[in-house]
């Protein structure tokens, strides 16, 4: 079946970092744009970050541009996210998000991972 399985958060100071992982299973892996999606508490889930399935084009919020950089291995279906300069605004759960880069709809979330930036 699919899974989206992150892994990599934790507890860090202000100006630490962190590298989230999302291992894929139970999809075809290069045929989805993956996504890293945020939701501190009592927010919204917001869009930090996605990249299309051949790494080919990036995007990232705002709060996070320079800070924190999405790869992807299709070879060993994962996505990661590059977290550096933390600040205590970037503590929420982080969620992967796959979807297919043609068929709308098909769509898988991860669990999630939590960050807390606090010292």
């Amino acid at each position: 079946q699919v899974q989206l399985v992150e892994s990599g958060g934790g507890l860090v100071q202000p100006g630490g970092s962190l590298r989230l992982s999302c291992a894929a299973s139970g999809f075809t892996f290069s045929l989805y744009v993956m996504s890293w999606y945020r939701q501190a508490p009592g927010k919204e889930r917001d869009l930090v970050a996605f990249i299309t399935p051949f790494g080919a084009t990036t995007n990232y919020a705002a709060s996070v541009k320079g800070r924190f950089t999405i790869s992807r291995d299709n070879v060993k279906n994962t996505v990661f996210l590059q977290m550096n300069s933390l600040k205590p605004e970037d503590t929420a759960v982080y969620y992967c998000y796959a979807a297919h880069q043609r068929v709308h709809g098909l769509e898988y979330w991860g669990q999630g991972t939590q960050v807390t930036v606090s010292s």
